[in-house]
Parts: C-alpha cells; sequence; structure tokens
C-alpha cells in the first residue's frame, strides 16, 4: 500500500515562520524603546488579554519583571476578574482594575487577538485618558477596535486564533529576549548551546 503524505504539519508551520519573519520589526523596535524609557523612568507595564491571551500576558509579565528587571503586573487572579466582572460588567473590570494600578506614564500591553473585546477596548481607551503608553497586539480584521487606540500596533493578517495567539507570543518573547541579552555580557545567547 502506498503512503500518502500528509502535508498538513509542514504547511501549518510554514505559514507560522512567514507570518513571524516577514513581519516590519520596525514595530518592535518601538516597544523595545518605549520599554527601555518605562525602566529608566521607574514606571511599570501591565498586560491584559482574555483566553490564551490572557495565559500569555502572565508568562510575559513574569520574563519581562525576572529577565528584563522591568516592574510588570496582569490582572488573571480569579479573585479579583470575578469580583470587578461582577460589580462593574465584564466590559469594565479591565478598565477598574487599571484605575487602581495603572499610573500616568505607566505601559498597557493589549492582547487580543479580534481587537474587538469590550473589556480590552475599554481598559485601552482609559490607559490612554490618564497618559499611559498602549500597545496592541491584534489579528483578523486590519480595522479592528483595539489596533485604533494604540500608540504602537503589531498586527497579524490572519484569522486562525492559534497562529494569532502564538505569533503574539513569539514577538513579545522576542522582545524580552532582547533586551534581556545586555545581562549577558552582550553574548549573542539567544544562539548560544
Amino acid at each position: 500500500m502506498k503512503k500518502i503524505r500528509n502535508t498538513y504539519f509542514a504547511d501549518y508551520l510554514k505559514k507560522l515562520s512567514e507570518l513571524v519573519i516577514d513581519y516590519d520589526h520596525e514595530d518592535l523596535l518601538k516597544i523595545i524603546k518605549i520599554l527601555k524609557q518605562i525602566k529608566k523612568d521607574k514606571k511599570k507595564v501591565i498586560l491584559v488579554g482574555n483566553g490564551g491571551s490572557a495565559a500569555m500576558a502572565s508568562h510575559v509579565s513574569v520574563d519581562l519583571t525576572k529577565m528584563c528587571r522591568i516592574r510588570t503586573l496582569n490582572f488573571n487572579e480569579a479573585d479579583l476578574l470575578t469580583c470587578f466582572s461582577n460589580d462593574y460588567g465584564y466590559e469594565n473590570w479591565v478598565q477598574k482594575a487599571l484605575s487602581f494600578n495603572a499610573d500616568k506614564g505607566d505601559m498597557l500591553i493589549c492582547i487580543s487577538s479580534s481587537g474587538n473585546s469590550k473589556n480590552i477596548i475599554n481598559g485601552a481607551k482609559f490607559a490612554k485618558k490618564i497618559g499611559c503608553k498602549v500597545i496592541t497586539l491584534t489579528g483578523f480584521d486590519k480595522k479592528n477596535k483595539v489596533r485604533k487606540i494604540g500608540d504602537v500596533n503589531l498586527w497579524l493578517d490572519c484569522k486562525n486564533y492559534n497562529i494569532v495567539e502564538m505569533t503574539h507570543h513569539i514577538w513579545l518573547l522576542t522582545i524580552v529576549d532582547y533586551i534581556a541579552r545586555a545581562k549577558f555580557n552582550n553574548k549573542n545567547y539567544i544562539f548560544d548551546k
């Protein structure tokens, strides 16, 4: 019997790598510049997202804190999320959490595959209003609502949730590694074995 070659995995990973590599990396450098200023000014970074993007926010906040020594937080505590959602409505919980924790000059990183989650939109608008830098990572529709609010907007022309989320994760961790490399005596540790 002749073996049929399944190309799904090769095609999937090729698409993912093309999206990551072909992106205009100038926006990543803009975010790095803002993060360096945040660190210098002793301000903080706040990351928000829903679902897989919330998990990503947790991961990146730990790495920015530990590896880059930039004060970073996220709002993924079940008690805070359920309390604020119950008391202020799900669409307002991010805004309310920011009202207690964000200060002028901080940075808000909004991670949203669709860019149309009301809680993220309301949080981004509030952050801009109080003088925070807003960075957005979105996919799907180029004209999504979150993207219109950001100072720097990383957008992926893709409608597959997992590819969008994995690309966002790669971009954010690439930024972390770029900033953190100075701790390793300027060695290019990323490619060291």
